[in-house]
């Protein structure tokens, strides 16, 4: 009785399995997430003017010159274009 018990959650498990493989080469094929899984925003990233770096706008660090603002990678070329 255990045993057909274990089989039978095995032969579960498995196909369990090999369905979450197979939407994901669905989801793949067709460009799209698997099921319950969302898509990261895509963020455009902007040069620092002093060293290169590129940044997201939200986790960098700004300054307003000229009306104009400018995102830095550190404190340190935000202060080397400021000066």
């Amino acid at each position: 009785m255990v045993r057909v018990l274990l089989i039978g959650l095995l032969l579960i498990l498995i196909a369990r399995a090999f369905w979450t493989v197979v939407d994901g080469i669905i989801a793949g094929a067709g460009g799209r997430s698997p099921r319950g899984r969302s898509r990261p925003e895509a963020v455009k990233l902007l040069r620092d003017p002093v060293c290169g770096t590129f940044v997201a706008p939200g986790a960098a660090l700004s300054l307003t010159s000229a009306g104009r603002i400018h995102y830095f990678c550190s404190e340190e070329c935000r202060a080397k274009f400021h000066s």
